[in-house]
């Protein structure tokens, strides 16, 4: 109420300030238009005589004679007694626009109706969201059930008996391994986060980060992109053992924004934006909403370019004899595996990669590459799509 007493007041101010000396009354005179020119010729006449072309006799005879005359103009000179009437149909327009625009924009642009938040009493209402904000379970309930993936009815069936047979061999890390990369391609992302983590277990203190990470990936793309507090925990594990993890420093920046810290989530997602690969998911991911949470934060934040190779001469390798198209991909493979190996990439350079690797024969590498593809695109199901196909091509996808 405050807020509204005060912008009316500011309003009024300003609109008294602009027709104000509109409802004055304008005095209408009739001077002698005499007084004017007997003035004028005063003035003439000392000019004149400054320059020395009247005599100090003659210019005071003529003084004289005009003052004469200017007195009696004077005399003659009519006192202004009548007043117009103001205009009162101009400053009702005026106050009408002024309250009318002023008032209009903050409906369109403004917040009506926004209680009063103090900043102690938005960082309270934060820790309020994020200690109360839904479980893992209630979070995949939640999310929305993902386009079912293209895959033959045989794989469908050789999946759901590994479902029947992990159970039953709870040590067993190549069943639950499998398990977890086949859940993914068939988007079960919530059962494969449960195998995932069953892989961990097994695993023990020998479990690795980029075991977490993708537990991680999972856990959030299960629960529809929302950090719960499962994957918190896991967040915090990964971070504890690698602080600048890009993927936990991602997650832990979406946890912020989506507890209404985007202040917190722009400092974590500059880090990993102006430092990381724009072709890792994680750091395109952070990209795509960094411009977001610097606005609800207050702060000008231009995004920095991003930078990316291009590898078309792969494509015009098909054009080529057998030898010489196998001894441009045999140059160019090195480097392209050095370069995703250090700096990351799009799925689609992994899926050259893949097909690269396929066609020189080297399938271990090949079959390595799409093992390693998948750690980093778990979460992307466009990715997964192209590198599934890719390793189909390559002869590397155990169906």
């Amino acid at each position: 109420m405050v807020f509204w007493i005060v912008c009316a007041a500011l309003t009024l101010a300003v609109t008294a300030l602009m027709v104000t000396p509109l409802l004055r009354p304008k005095e209408i005179g009739d001077d002698n238009p005499d007084i004017a020119i007997y003035r004028a010729q005063l003035e003439e006449i000392d000019r004149d005589l400054e320059r020395q072309l009247l005599e100090p006799e003659e210019a005071e005879r003529a003084r004289a004679e005009v003052a004469r005359r200017l007195l009696a103009a004077n005399n003659a000179a009519v006192k202004p007694t009548v007043t117009s009437k103001p205009n009162r149909w101009l400053p009702a327009t005026i106050i009408l626009v002024m309250l009318g625009s002023g008032f209009g924009t903050y409906q369109i642009i403004g917040a009506p109706g926004y209680p009063d938040m103090p900043l102690q009493a938005r960082l309270a209402d934060s820790e309020e969201r994020r200690a109360n904000r839904p479980a893992q379970a209630a979070l995949e309930a939640a999310a929305p059930v993902p386009p079912a993936a293209d895959v033959p009815d045989e794989y469908r069936t050789a999946v759901d008996q590994l479902r029947l047979l992990a159970p039953t061999r709870p040590d067993d890390l190549e069943a639950w391994s499998r398990l977890t990369m086949a859940e993914v391609e068939l988007r079960n992302y919530a059962g494969a986060a449960s195998a995932q983590e069953q892989v961990i277990a097994i695993k023990g203190d020998a479990a690795e980060t980029l075991d977490l990470q993708r537990l991680l990936d999972l856990k959030v793309v299960a629960a529809g992109g929302f950090v719960s507090p499962e994957a918190e925990e896991v967040i915090g594990r990964i971070l504890e053992e690698n602080p600048g993890n890009i993927a936990a420093r991602y997650y832990l920046g979406a946890l912020y924004n989506q507890t209404d810290r985007p202040d917190l989530a722009l400092q974590l997602w500059r880090q990993i934006i102006e430092n990381g690969d724009p072709a890792n998911f994680h750091v395109a991911s952070a990209r795509a909403q960094v411009g977001d949470a610097a606005f609800r934060a207050g702060v000008e934040y231009a995004l920095p370019e991003a930078r990316g190779p291009s590898f078309e001469q792969m494509d015009a390798a098909q054009d080529m004899s057998e030898e010489d198209r196998q001894a441009m991909i045999g140059g160019m493979v090195s480097g392209l595996a050095e370069r995703l190996a250090t700096d990351g990439g799009p799925a689609e350079d992994w899926a050259r990669l893949i097909r690269a690797y396929g066609v020189l024969g080297n399938q271990e590498a090949a079959r390595t590459v799409w093992t390693e593809a998948q750690q980093v695109f778990v979460s992307s199901m466009r990715g997964m799509e192209i590198l599934t196909n890719a390793a189909r091509d390559a002869g590397v996808l155990e169906e």
